[in-house]
């Protein structure tokens, strides 16, 4: 998904070639450089399968989590914690949500300091439609097998993990 002609060569790959004979060890800089453009990359396939349902990523997984819960509802403290935002984040994805009748807020029946946040059924099938719209295009993975999805999201998941993203 370039967004013009592509490169007669790989331009990571050429950096990696000046970065070894000016600076020393290059791979680390090659796959980082390498991991930021294929962000661009996923982030721009994935943007534009699901601009047709009005949503961004961000909301998306929002719904996504919502549908994935036993009861269509969660607190928004503990959305944020799953996605791993900030609260002002969440706040703003789910007033978006809110403001286009995906989601609506409910006051939490035993706790009167939460607030729920819970799927519509409006959520549910738009949620469904971008999900078909985004496994169509294969969240923007073009060019890998199945095994080496596999493997990358293993290889990314120990990054995280080192980095402290969980336990």
């Amino acid at each position: 998904m370039a967004t013009s002609d592509p490169l007669p060569f790989d331009p990571i790959e050429r950096a990696a070639q000046i970065w070894s004979r000016r600076i020393g060890e290059s791979a680390p800089m090659a796959a980082v450089t390498g991991v930021f453009r294929v962000q661009q990359i996923l982030q721009q396939a994935v943007d534009a399968a699901l601009r047709p349902h009005e949503l961004t990523f961000a909301r998306y997984e929002a719904l996504v989590l919502l549908r994935f819960s036993k009861t269509g509802a969660l607190p928004m403290s503990l959305m944020g914690q799953r996605l791993q935002l900030h609260p002002t984040s969440i706040t703003n994805i789910v007033d978006r949500l809110e403001g286009a009748e995906l989601v609506r807020r409910q006051p939490h029946p035993t706790d009167k300091r939460t607030t729920l946040v819970e799927i519509t059924e409006a959520g549910r099938r738009r949620g469904e439609e971008a999900t078909g719209s985004v496994m169509e295009i294969g969240f923007g993975l073009v060019g890998l097998s199945e095994d080496e999805v596999t493997s990358l999201t293993a290889l990314l998941a120990k990054v995280r993990q080192a980095a402290g993203d969980f336990t």
